[in-house]
């Protein structure tokens, strides 16, 4: 962690230093007569968002929400690997760890054919494949997801903090106009105001206001898909049992009364259960038959036999149809119109995809959504990238949570399956496709296609590890100036730099050959992209990683890129060069295939993705790539 470049930071490193003219500007009523970015909704989706805005205190952002406060329980819980990552970027990964449960094996029960109505162990598997990621799977309460996201905001130079008691009930767009063309309605929902409106102007609108978004409806989009018509009961207890698997993630089919999902909460005591519970008529609504928390306690009592199960308190519960659907639209661009229109409104989260929460995907995908739009929003704001770019936010989103609504509909099937229906030869079918769906509960399936953004598979051969619109697969590397072991892909920060990790073959010459162009040619998209005034790695972040061990080579022999003098005293950046980890066995040459005698440039994009994978002497392309995205610096 970088903090003392231009000057000394006393105190907490994460508490920045107050912007001294925040852009927001609060009219007579207390609420901004204009915004560049309104963000609806302060679920995960929209604090992810926010979080990342925030750091940004020349762009004016206002997050609402209709209750009066931030959330203390309930909710999602699941937080996958992929999402850790994203955390790692926004510095909160290893608080996470502390905090969360981790799930570490997954057992499957099913019923006792020796004795029906009780249950039995039938298996048990490892929740995460070795080598996906350094990242644990882990369960924390949704609540604590945004107190983080909350914490980064409020400690950003912009000083972000929602708005409460308000909620988005319209907006209207108007194409031709280029400032503020999005007039929001906003109500109160504070009793001593209820049902007030206001309306303000924003250059861009972002709903993460729930699967009954008002954002959605005003820009046309609607919610197609298809309902399971089954009732199910989520409930967080504290609770006595002599069930065995009580701290494990359990999935338990019995024989007549369905199933139930048994999930291990942080802290050490509390637990979620998913159960199963009635079938619904097609014409039925869950909230017709009046189920509560005595009911899911009942059902999950019966289908547990042999096994007791005492509860003690509980602390949140909920009852939910599952429903499978996906929005015809992701922003405000009528069809056919992309080329001469780019889009203002968008829609994130549960607001565009809806699912069932037994692949533990909801939360994770949804800030999966707002972390991929954040850092275009800023590009754009900023004036680094061209509007056009925020085209793409729709068109790969779009795809990924396809790929999400499809898999949970299979995987609801299949958990909701009874346990006579669910046996294989070798294990049951609940387990056998838990094991086959490993990579896309992890978060590890989303894979860009080939665009402005993401390259063409032409050079994937120099660095088999990396797969091009996939998330950048961290490994171990030494950092060459201090010998700190480290995992290379936690030098990716949020914001809107890109990374070049450029692999240096056995003779460096190609590597000091990229920094000279990279430095002093004219052409070099560091010269051509970096603002005057700006630090040389602002934009464009050169990292290089040798295959040689930390001891064999020196800081001071490294071409001047890889040792730039920064901010405003002129310091010097030791962090730029790393070695393979030849000491602790993990060199990453081997790990991720990188081609030893070539080596290679690896592009990785502010979300982490792997953009473009290009030789070590492709100036050109590298070059022609980022002409692609980023503007000229002005």
């Amino acid at each position: 962690m970088q903090y003392h470049l231009n000057g000394f930071v006393p105190g907490n490193p994460d508490e920045f230093e107050p912007a001294q003219t925040p852009a927001r500007v609060n009219g007579p009523h207390g609420l901004p007569e204009q915004v560049d970015v309104l963000i609806a909704g302060c679920g995960p989706a929209g604090l992810c968002l926010a979080a990342q805005l925030a750091a940004y205190p020349d762009i004016s952002t206002m997050i609402v929400e209709p209750k009066d406060g931030p959330m203390e329980k309930g909710q999602a819980d699941g937080i996958n690997v992929r999402s850790m990552e994203m955390f790692q970027a926004f510095g909160f990964a290893d608080k996470m760890m502390r905090e969360a449960n981790w799930i570490n094996e997954t057992t499957f029960w099913t019923s006792d054919p020796q004795n029906p109505d009780h249950i039995k162990r039938v298996g048990r598997v490892q929740d995460v494949e070795d080598g996906l990621s350094e990242m644990p799977h882990v369960l924390n309460n949704q609540a604590r997801v945004h107190d983080m996201f909350l914490d980064i905001m409020r400690n950003s130079p912009s000083r972000l903090e929602p708005d409460y008691t308000l909620k988005v009930t319209d907006l209207s767009i108007d194409p031709d106009a280029t400032d503020h063309p999005v007039t929001v309605t906003l109500e109160h929902t504070a009793p001593d105001r209820a049902g007030q409106t206001e309306t303000l102007g924003a250059n861009y609108v972002v709903g993460c206001d729930g699967a009954r978004s008002n954002v959605r409806r005003a820009i046309g989009g609607k919610l197609h898909g298809d309902a399971a018509h089954q009732a199910w009961g989520v409930i967080d207890v504290l609770a006595v049992t002599d069930f065995p698997d009580f701290r494990m993630k359990s999935i338990i089919q019995s024989a007549s009364d369905g199933t139930i999902l048994v999930l291990p909460r942080e802290g050490g005591y509390i637990v979620r259960l998913y159960v199963e519970l009635d079938k619904l008529d097609e014409t039925e609504r869950v909230g017709d038959r009046g189920l509560s928390a005595d009911d899911i306690i009942a059902k999950a009592k019966r289908i547990l036999n042999p096994h007791s199960f005492d509860v003690k308190q509980v602390v949140w519960s909920s009852i939910y149809e599952i429903g499978h659907r996906l929005s015809d639209t992701f922003d405000d661009v009528p069809v056919g119109q992309s080329t001469t229109r780019a889009p203002r409104v968008f829609t994130a989260g549960d607001a565009c995809h809806t699912h069932s929460p037994k692949a533990g995907q909801g939360m994770n995908v949804s800030m999966g959504d707002t972390f991929n739009l954040g850092w275009k929003l800023i590009s754009v704001l900023t004036g680094r990238a061209a509007p056009d770019l925020l085209h793409s936010y729709s068109t790969e989103r779009r795809a990924a949570a396809q790929g999400l609504v499809e898999y949970d509909h299979q995987w609801s099937r299949v958990v909701s399956d009874t346990a006579g229906e669910s046996s294989d030869q070798d294990m049951p079918v609940v387990q056998r496709k838990f094991i086959e769906g490993g990579r896309f509960t992890a978060g590890l399936t989303v894979q860009y296609d080939a665009s402005a953004l993401t390259g063409h598979d032409r050079h994937s051969d120099l660095a088999k590890g990396f797969e091009i619109g996939a998330r950048f697969h961290s490994a171990p590397v030494i950092r060459l100036a201090d010998a700190k072991p480290m995992h290379l892909g936690h030098v990716i920060e949020t914001g809107v730099r890109w990374t070049v990790f450029a692999f240096s073959p056995k003779d460096d010459a190609p590597i000091r050959a990229l920094c000279d162009y990279l430095q002093n040619d004219a052409a070099s998209p560091l010269r051509v992209h970096t603002r005057a005034g700006d630090d040389i790695d602002a934009i464009i972040d050169l990292r290089a990683i040798f295959q040689q061990g930390f001891r064999d080579l020196e800081i001071a022999a490294m071409p001047p890129l890889l040792q730039p003098v920064k901010g405003r005293f002129g310091l010097t950046d030791y962090e730029k060069a790393f070695c393979a980890d030849l000491k602790g066995g993990q060199d990453i040459f081997d790990m991720r295939g990188i081609d030893r005698d070539a080596g290679c440039m690896v592009i990785v994009r502010p979300d982490q993705h792997v953009a473009n994978i290009l030789p070590l002497d492709a100036h050109d392309d590298l070059a022609a790539f980022f002409r692609g995205i980023l503007l000229p610096a002005a």
